[in-house]
């Protein structure tokens, strides 16, 4: 049987120890014992780039911001989606883990990191959402609105975290949240500042798996 090799640790502000670890071409991020994502498990993280930007459709000068690099699942997808003229910022708190992804994990990542319209930056994503203006903001900083990681996410999650979003989101522009689990007070939290809720459950992988759940929240052009 291969081994399980810890390649490095990093602390999450506020929140504990992140451990990266391989076994053989297998790479998991854990907190604790919660395994946070897999590189084998891909399925879900890229269905909420994929989905968002299908329901975007055409529109030029598209500026998306990610919360959360993670194994780049989500930006890859993004990438693969957007045209030419898009702008992609991804906000990533722990600077680890944008070492881990240009390092280690370099061959999950491929091109993604260089491409013209990436754009990382090491920030917390609600500082990002703040700065506005954007078509749409993918969030996959955590196991969801219960916030494993850092307690700190709440604020992302709640009340008044939902309206800067929905400020800082254009007329038609999309707030996608993934999550391990349904939630119906966060269901009700998005309704009440006043986005068009759509559920979507999407497989941790594309031939089956856990089953997650996708909120694309809509602001009202």
């Amino acid at each position: 049987m291969v081994p399980r090799i810890l390649l490095d640790t990093a602390q999450v502000p506020d929140g504990g120890e992140l451990r990266l670890l391989q076994r053989g071409a297998e790479f998991s991020i854990m907190l604790g014992a919660n395994e946070l994502m897999n590189s084998r498990l891909s399925g879900s993280e890229e269905a909420l780039a994929e989905l968002a930007c299908d329901r975007l459709g055409a529109r030029r000068g598209l500026r998306i911001l990610i919360g959360g690099l993670g194994m780049g699942f989500t930006l890859r997808a993004a990438l693969a989606r957007l045209p030419a003229d898009a702008d992609v910022v991804v906000a990533e708190l722990v600077p680890a883990v944008i070492a881990w992804a240009h390092g280690p994990m370099a061959a999950i990542h491929g091109n993604s990191l260089a491409d013209p319209r990436t754009h990382i930056v090491e920030a917390d994503v609600a500082e990002s959402i703040a700065q506005g203006d954007w078509d749409a903001i993918l969030l996959d900083v955590d196991n969801g609105p219960d916030g494993l990681t850092r307690t700190g996410n709440d604020r992302l999650y709640g009340a008044r975290g939902l309206a800067i979003a929905k400020q800082a989101l254009r007329p038609g522009g999309i707030l996608a949240v993934w999550s391990s689990a349904p939630s119906k007070p966060f269901v009700r939290r998005l309704s009440e500042a006043g986005f068009a809720v759509d559920e979507v459950a999407a497989r941790a992988n594309r031939g089956g798996g856990a089953r997650h759940v996708i909120w694309f929240a809509t602001v009202p052009e």
